[in-house]
């Protein structure tokens, strides 16, 4: 009986999960970005913070358009701000994603940059539409491989529509 009832929540969970990645939906995050954790060769360690809205094209399918801000503590790194598109497909319909994404950064003193990313990430739903979303990210730097290009972790919340 313990098992058939473990079965059952099992797959309506998968359900109202797989209904949140439907054609049509809406989807906004806010997450911050290092936390602590990311590094790059001449930042170490920074925090940011990042805006991301979306539309599900088709089922598993999502669109991104985003904005952000990153602050190194350290003396002679400028902030940055960075804007972007990507997309994310749902691996599975419980909330494993895979994104990829082009972000133009900019910050003081003359740098600009263009960053193809990648990202993976899981969908933890608190409710019928919220959730919690944990990711690594790689963002591969154009203009200097080995100063700008940055691994890290991102925790967001997320509203589907």
């Amino acid at each position: 009986m313990k098992k058939l009832f473990l079965l059952v929540i099992g797959l309506v969970m998968t359900v109202v999960a797989n209904a949140q990645f439907e054609q049509g939906k809406y989807y906004c995050n806010g997450s911050l970005t290092g936390i602590g954790l990311s590094y790059s060769g001449t930042e170490k360690l920074n925090l940011g913070i990042e805006a991301k809205g979306g539309y599900l094209v088709a089922d598993n399918w999502m669109v991104l358009a985003m904005a952000g801000y990153e602050h190194s503590g350290l003396d002679g790194v400028d902030d940055k701000f960075h804007a972007g598109l990507g997309g994310r497909f749902y691996i599975i319909e419980n909330g494993l994603y895979m994104g990829v994404n082009t972000k133009l950064v900019h910050g003081g003193s003359g740098y600009n940059d263009l960053m193809p990313g990648i990202e993976l990430g899981y969908a933890f739903f608190l409710g019928k539409s919220v959730t919690i979303e944990p990711s690594v990210y790689y963002d591969q730097s154009i203009k200097n491989h080995s100063d700008y290009s940055k691994v890290g972790l991102k925790i967001g919340v997320g509203i589907y529509l």
